[in-house]
C-alpha cells in the first residue's frame, strides 16, 4: 500500500523549518501556554496525572515507560524538594529529533515541564543539553528568559500560587549521561556513571530527591494531551502505541531528516522506501537500524513491520529513540559491526566490568577479523563475550552492544565466515 503523505499534519513539528516560531509572541499566537493555563486554574494535580496516564504517552528517549504511571511514582507527602529534569542529552547515534524540538519549538518544550512540574508540586527544574549542540543551548537559553519575563516562570506564575525556577545546563559530552540516572550525576558535579537501582529516581533522584526525568519529545506531547484532552491524543498510533512519533532518518537514503508519523501508521519499508526516498544511487541495502544504534538491526526481507513499540519488540529490536539508520552494501558487514562496537567502547563509563572489559575484547576480535587473521575460536569467542555482557550491566550500554553484535552475526553469518582462517591440518 502506497502511503499517502497529505492524511497527516505534523503536531510536534508543525514549525519545522520556521526559526521565526521560537518566539514567545509567535507561540502565543499558535495558542501557546494555554494548556499550562487550563493545568493550572481548571485541573487538580491528580487530574493531570490521570489524563497523561489516560492518553497512554509513552517515553518517547528509548525505554516506552507510561510517563503518567511514572510522574505518579513520586510521592506527595515528601517533605523534600522535587524535582523535573528535561533529557535533551540525545547522545544516541542517528537520533536528532529533540534537536529540531528545541530549535524550532523550545516554548512548547518549557511548557510540557511546567505542567509536568505542576502535577507532581515541582518548583525547579533543569534542562541538561547535550553539550554538541551549543546553538539549541542559546536558543533555550532566550526562551526561559522570555518565559521569566512574561510570568510564566518565577513567582505566581499567571497569577496562580504556582512557582516555578528553570534552569538550562550544558553537558560535557559523554554519551552515557543520555541514561537518566548518569545524567543526574553529571547535573550533581559527579562523572557521568549510572546508579543501582532502586531507589528509583522518583523516590530518590536529584539530590537524593523525588524526581522525574523525561525526554523532550515526551513534555513536548503533553502541552497537546492537555490542551486537547487524552482522546484527542489517541486518535494517533495505535492502542499500545498511541500518539505521534518522531522517526530520524539517516544512512544510505535520498531524503535524510526527521519526519513525524502517528505510531504504527507506516512500516519501515515505507519510511525508508516512499518517505526517505530509497537508498543512494547505485547502492543496495543490507539492514537498518529501527531505533538507533542500540536497536538490533533488521534485514530487508524484515522491514514490512509498522513502526510502534510493540510491532518491534515482537521482531526482537526496539523502537527506542526513533532513530533509523540504513545501511548499505558500501561497506562490509564486519566492518559495520567494528565501527559500532568501537563506539560502545569509546563510551562506556567503566562502571560495569563486563561492559569496561567486554566491549574493547569485542572490539580487538572484529579488528582481527577485518585483518584476516580471525579464526573460529575468535567467533565462539565474540559469541561468549556477548553472552556474558548481557544482563550484567547498570544501564543498557553493553546490553545493546552486544544484543546489535549478536543480530550482525545471526543475520550475516556469512560474512564472519568467510574472514575466519582456514583451519590448517598437520602431515605426517
Amino acid at each position: 500500500m502506497t502511503l499517502d503523505l497529505k492524511d497527516f499534519q505534523p503536531v510536534l513539528l508543525r514549525n519545522q523549518g520556521k526559526p521565526e516560531a521560537r518566539s514567545l509572541q509567535a507561540y502565543l499566537e499558535q495558542g501557546g501556554y494555554q494548556a499550562l493555563r487550563k493545568a493550572l486554574f481548571e485541573m487538580s494535580e491528580d487530574d493531570i496525572i490521570q489524563e497523561v496516564m489516560a492518553s497512554g504517552l509513552r517515553g518517547r528517549g528509548g525505554a516506552g515507560f507510561p510517563t503518567g504511571l511514572k510522574w505518579s511514582f513520586v510521592p506527595r507527602e515528601s517533605v523534600r524538594p522535587k524535582y523535573i529534569v528535561v533529557n535533551f542529552d540525545e547522545g544516541e547515534p542517528g537520533t536528532f529529533k529533540d534537536r529540531d524540538i528545541v530549535r524550532f519549538d523550545p516554548h512548547l518544550v518549557i511548557e510540557g515541564t511546567l505542567i509536568a512540574a505542576r502535577a507532581v508540586l515541582s518548583e525547579e527544574s533543569f534542562i541538561y543539553v547535550r553539550a554538541e549542540y551549543y546553538a539549541e543551548y542559546q536558543i533555550l537559553k532566550k526562551a526561559v528568559e522570555e518565559a521569566y519575563a512574561q510570568g510564566y516562570l518565577g513567582k505566581n506564575i499567571l497569577g496562580s500560587h504556582f512557582r516555578h525556577e528553570m534552569h538550562v545546563f550544558l553537558g560535557a559530552g559523554a554519551y552515557i549521561c543520555g541514561e537518566e540516572t548518569a545524567l543526574l550525576e553529571s547535573l550533581e558535579g559527579k562523572q557521568g556513571q549510572p546508579r543501582l537501582r532502586p531507589p528509583y529516581p522518583a523516590v530518590a533522584g536529584l539530590y537524593s530527591c523525588p524526581t522525574i526525568v523525561n525526554n523532550v519529545e515526551t513534555l513536548a506531547n503533553v502541552p497537546f494531551i492537555i490542551q486537547h484532552g487524552s482522546q484527542w491524543f489517541r486518535q494517533y498510533g495505535t492502542e499500545q502505541s498511541p500518539g505521534t512519533k518522531i522517526f530520524s532518518v539517516s544512512g544510505s537514503v535520498k531524503r535524510p531528516g526527521n519526519y513525524e508519523f502517528p505510531m504504527g501508521s507506516l512500516t519501515l519499508r515505507q519510511l525508508l522506501e516512499e518517505v526517505a526516498g530509497g537508498p543512494l544511487e547505485g547502492r543496495k541495502w543490507i539492514a537498518a537500524f529501527p531505533g538507533g544504534l542500540s536497536a538490533p538491526i533488521l534485514t530487508p526481507d524484515e522491514w514490512d513491520i509498522p513502526l510502534d513499540f510493540e510491532s518491534l519488540a515482537q521482531a526482537k529490536t526496539m523502537l527506542g529513540s526513533g532513530a533509523v539508520i540504513a545501511l548499505d552494501d558500501s561497506m562490509p558487514v564486519v566492518t559495520y559491526a567494528r565501527r559500532m562496537i568501537q563506539f560502545f567502547a569509546h563510551e562506556s563509563c567503566g562502571k560495569c566490568t563486563p561492559c569496561r572489559e567486554g566491549t574493547p575484547w569485542l572490539l580487538q576480535i572484529l579488528q582481527k577479523l577485518e585483518r584476516g587473521e580471525g579464526t573460529r575460536h575468535d567467533l565462539e569467542l565474540l559469541q561468549r563475550v556477548t553472552h556474558g555482557i548481557r544482563g550484567q550491566t547498570l544501564c543498557p550500554l553493553g546490553d545493546s552492544a552486544a544484543a546489535v553484535l549478536q543480530s550482525f552475526m545471526n543475520k550475516f553469518p556469512e560474512a564472519f565466515e568467510r574472514l575466519v582462517q582456514p583451519t590448517t591440518v598437520a602431515t605426517s
